[in-house]
């Protein structure tokens, strides 16, 4: 039953403060939680941004936040680091005005290297319900983790938070002080699809439906341009299982049809389960919202490599933003620009191959870059540039053209199947980058 807010009102009374008051704990000196995508509080965010010039070294710690750090006033007074850019801060990053940290390994219950220590954390978080359990709502994101490990907790009640199974709570008396969320919501930090883009998802995630997804698997849906819209085309499949970092929309759609059971997964049986839901519409929301199928658990429990690689049947879809002619994946820098970060893309990829051979990696064969149509399929990647996923971890990738069919594959056999799924437009180039690279000729 939902609860008035004059119920909930009550339950907090002696916590509830405006948010001036709430970062009024913070220090000189400490370490500051600022959460990640739907973990972050922006109204926190905004009243610990005023305190700025009251402070001194105070270090802010965040990932693919819709919060904008990076402006004068807070650089001039905070130490901001990342582990994992959004569009809001990748500039800075990349100019030195804002520091990143590579995160790819995590173990469960235990926060990466980097960023395992924290003096305040702020954290969005439902009402308190009759027994005073709050939600970490749509993103538990490392909440439960973090909470673990910080003896500060300010929270921003969201009263519209929805509940879930899985590690999706929190008790109010963990809390020092929390405020209410009166803000509009914050813009989602990754921008809708391109039309073009859009076009090639469609046929992109077709093929990985139709020729790779297969009854009874275990599916992680990387979050990006082109793997979030599998969920559309997987009508005609059987016994899905779902094990996730981030879960797109269109899910409710096949639970209810029966196409997602979760009856093979070797943990968490009959159960979607992910750590936070992204790009999901409202009515999805509202569908899981205390709905048993659906559980989020801690970021290092879901993206833990010792569990993925328990899952026999497991296909890891995951976006790129270009794999040369050998299958080397780079989809968190231009050249050595970051773009964003690394994620859990690695750790699902080298789960899915190793346990099953389903890394499968999607992106559209070119792309539109300045006004001139550049190929993402490359004979080798610009100097500086990171390979988020080694190829051989790397099964198949999927363009708009087909699917290149990777495994067992030699270096000439992987350049002959990339070059099939490039824009017909680059082969020929393709084709003499193969000679000059790596001295076949195809």
């Amino acid at each position: 039953m939902t609860q008035t807010a004059t119920e909930w009102h009550a339950r907090v009374a002696d916590k509830l403060v405006s948010p001036e008051d709430a970062v009024a704990l913070v220090k000189d000196g400490d370490i500051v939680w600022a959460g990640g995508w739907t973990s972050v509080p922006p109204q926190l965010c905004g009243a610990l941004s005023r305190r700025g010039a009251e402070l001194r070294d105070v270090t802010i710690i965040s990932f693919l936040t819709p919060y904008r750090w990076d402006t004068p006033e807070n650089l001039e007074h905070f130490k901001v680091i990342t582990a994992y850019a959004s569009p809001l801060d990748r500039a800075a990053v990349r100019e030195g005005r804002m520091d990143y940290i590579p995160v790819a390994q995590f173990r469960e219950g235990q926060m990466p290297a980097g960023i395992d220590r924290f003096d305040v954390a702020l954290i969005p978080i439902s009402p308190p319900d009759e027994e005073g359990w709050c939600s970490f709502g749509s993103g538990v994101f490392f909440g439960p983790t973090v909470a673990s490990i910080t003896s500060t907790l300010i929270g921003e009640i969201h009263p519209n938070f929805i509940r879930t199974g899985g590690q999706n709570r929190i008790h109010i008396s963990r809390f020092q002080r929390v405020i209410e969320y009166t803000l509009p919501p914050a813009a989602a930090p990754i921008p809708p699809r391109s039309e073009e883009t859009e076009i090639a998802a469609q046929v992109i995630c077709a093929l990985v439906a139709n020729e790779i997804v297969y009854d009874g698997c275990t599916l992680q849906f990387g979050i990006g341009d082109v793997s979030a819209a599998l969920p559309a085309f997987l009508d005609e499949r059987h016994d899905l299982g779902v094990h996730t970092e981030l879960l797109p929309g269109g899910v409710p759609d096949l639970v209810d049809k029966g196409v997602i059971t979760g009856r093979n997964k070797p943990h968490h049986v009959g159960k979607v389960v992910a750590s936070a839901l992204g790009q999901v519409p409202p009515e999805d929301l509202a569908r899981i919202d205390g709905d048993p199928a659906y559980e989020l658990y801690d970021f290092t429990h879901t993206d833990d490599l010792r569990m993925l690689l328990q899952i026999e049947n497991f296909v890891a879809v995951n976006n790129a933003m270009a794999v040369d002619l050998t299958g080397n994946v780079s989809s968190e820098t231009q050249g050595p620009n970051l773009f964003s970060g690394t994620g859990g893309q690695a750790a699902f990829a080298v789960g899915a191959s190793t346990a099953a051979g389903g890394s499968v990696i999607v992106l559209p064969s070119s792309s539109l870059v300045n006004g001139s149509r550049a190929t993402r399929i490359v004979g080798g990647h610009p100097p500086g540039t990171v390979q988020t996923v080694h190829r051989g971890f790397v099964d198949f990738v999927v363009t708009e053209q087909g699917i290149a069919k990777l495994r067992g594959k030699s270096i000439r056999e992987r350049i002959g199947e990339l070059i099939s799924v490039a824009h017909p437009d680059f082969r020929a180039e393709l084709r003499k980058d193969a000679l000059r690279l790596y001295g076949i000729s195809v």
